[in-house]
């Protein structure tokens, strides 16, 4: 993964400025720098190299065989066959996944976006033309924006950009965007409508399709290592991961966090490692350390919703941990609660119509919450996260599956992400302990010890005031903080990103069908334990 930035049509463009504006995400990208002008230096694009594919010979911007020049944040999995098939004809300069994209520009103009596999923001520049797009789901992050004099600046992250432009917004994603054609949305799936998701279940299809998606994201020059809470969808990459790599002889390393050895992600994620056999990093935090790095985690992540900030923080403490071992490479399992109705709330859901709706606005939103925050919390530390569920050809085969069979109903024992429990319950060969596949939901910033919420909802009490928060609405027009914990936060970010456009790209996550806003699952009437499990 990478950092990657240009701006086009600025008459007075200052070389050396926009390397400053891309230095500040180096940190995405710590192995190699570079830029390219085009001829009439109105336009420029940067790369901040983090090397996963080709070590030696994938340093950006990548040339074309004419004139045009790309820069890629994000992985495009099946470059090989795109070489074998499509761009048969063409000779590549480098052995990298990104050469693929200035090709396919060259043959195809702007109409190629579907033809790749993967995730990706990139930039294509073409003399005084140029491409932008944004992979389907918004794995990757894009912003983009204005300047006073109309010059047009896209980054991976908005601190490159946002003192740059008047208006500052996420690129949507699945769409491509050219100065000729303005937005273009390239990614539009059947399953984006509710009423064609009635297709029957095919445990078999569903299984395979994940064990396709995760194969695929192994590829790598790199070492690769998978996050584990011990959660059913971390475990799940994790189990299919261990046994990929176990075919080709190799070893696997799995890590959790959490704030002590009675955190319920830190035994389950034990349990796991024991039964597939990876070698198990278990990392501790404490609250202090936790609230410490807060501050800079708001600045990483550029957001303030509470649900992301939570997660991220021992997200953020366990991908340093992760780096300095030398790992770049991480497999995670993003993606599945939205696709499956996996949170509690789901259980409140009044028909399966109104299920499955959610379910797509949950996928739609998640360039906004978990991919934001898998992706920022750990390219923080030059970490590369990669999400199997989020598949496309994963994605068409989950979300069309009919939602009476997908939706959770606790009276008649269906627990949520039923079907994705049962394609891998497989009694001859399993893939994970029985209580760790039918675990009950436990999201991230709960698993890792049920104290980290309390303690930092306390500590914010203490620090906002109640003036502060009669104040709320006058000082924070655009989602209102509403609780001392979110006014702490948003404190925060307005010291890191000061303007109304920055704060207006923040989506919050709330959970739907439910008597109260609180992000936590122990907030749900259907979570079964409030308390932690102490080892004796």
């Amino acid at each position: 993964m990478c950092g990657i930035l240009g701006i086009f049509d600025k008459k007075d463009l200052d070389v050396q400025h926009v390397q400053a504006l891309s230095k500040r995400m180096r940190h995405r990208g710590p192995d190699e720098q570079d830029f390219q002008l085009n001829e009439s230096k109105t336009g420029i694009i940067t790369h901040e190299r983090l090397a996963i594919i080709d070590l030696q010979t994938g340093k950006q911007p990548i040339k074309g065989t004419n004139n045009a020049y790309v820069v890629h944040n994000g992985e495009i999995y099946n470059h090989l066959q795109l070489k074998e098939t499509e761009l048969k004809d063409f000779s590549f300069s480098t052995k990298c996944d990104s050469e693929v994209i200035v090709k396919l520009y060259e043959k195809y103009g702007t109409d190629f976006c579907n033809l790749l596999d993967g995730v990706f923001g990139f930039v294509v520049m073409d003399g005084d033309k140029y491409m932008v797009a944004r992979d389907p789901i918004g794995v990757k992050p894009l912003y983009y924006g204005q300047d006073e004099t109309g010059a047009f600046y896209f980054s991976s992250e908005m601190k490159a950009i946002e003192d740059q432009v008047e208006k500052l917004k996420a690129f949507p994603p699945g769409y491509f965007y050219t100065k000729e054609t303005g937005f273009v949305k390239y990614y539009q799936p059947d399953w984006q409508d509710d009423k064609v998701c009635t297709e029957k279940l095919d445990l078999d299809k569903l299984r395979d399709s994940l064990i396709d998606a995760t194969k695929k994201r192994l590829m790598s020059d790199v070492p690769v290592g998978v996050l584990l809470s011990g959660g059913l969808d971390s475990s799940l990459i994790s189990s299919i991961t261990a046994r990929l790599l176990k075919e080709e002889g190799k070893e696997l390393h799995s890590f959790s966090v959490g704030l002590d050895e009675n955190a319920p992600d830190i035994i389950a994620a034990k349990q796991v490692a024991d039964f597939i056999g990876t070698k198990h990093h278990a990392i501790h935090f404490s609250f202090e350390e936790g609230l410490a790095i807060i501050d800079k985690l708001i600045w990483h992540l550029e957001t303030y919703d509470i649900t992301s900030i939570r997660a991220s923080t021992p997200m953020y403490i366990m991908s340093k941990y992760i780096t300095d071992l030398g790992v770049k490479v991480v497999l995670s399992g993003e993606g599945s609660d939205e696709i499956f109705g996996g949170y509690l709330y789901f259980h409140n859901a009044p028909s399966d119509e109104e299920f499955q709706k959610e379910t797509i606005r949950r996928v739609q939103l998640l360039s906004t919450a978990d991919c934001l925050r898998a992706d920022k919390s750990t390219m923080a530390w030059a970490l590369e996260a990669r999400v199997p569920f989020l598949d496309r050809h994963f994605l068409d085969v989950a979300m069309k599956i009919e939602p009476s069979v997908k939706r959770p109903d606790r009276a008649t024992g269906k627990i949520e992400k039923y079907i994705i429990r049962k394609a891998f319950d497989d009694a001859e060969q399993p893939w994970l302990p029985e209580n760790i596949l039918w675990r009950q939901k436990e999201q991230f910033s709960d698993g890792v010890g049920y104290s980290w919420i309390d303690q930092l909802i306390d500590h914010c009490e203490s620090k906002i005031t109640d003036e502060e928060m009669e104040k709320a609405e006058e000082l924070f027009p655009f989602n209102t903080p509403t609780t001392k914990e979110a006014m702490y936060m948003r404190k925060i970010f307005a010291k890191h990103f000061p303007t109304k456009s920055a704060a207006e790209t923040v989506k919050k996550w709330i959970p739907k069908w439910q008597d109260n806003e609180d992000p936590s699952g122990r907030a749900s009437t259907i979570h079964e334990q409030t308390t932690e499990v102490v080892l004796v």
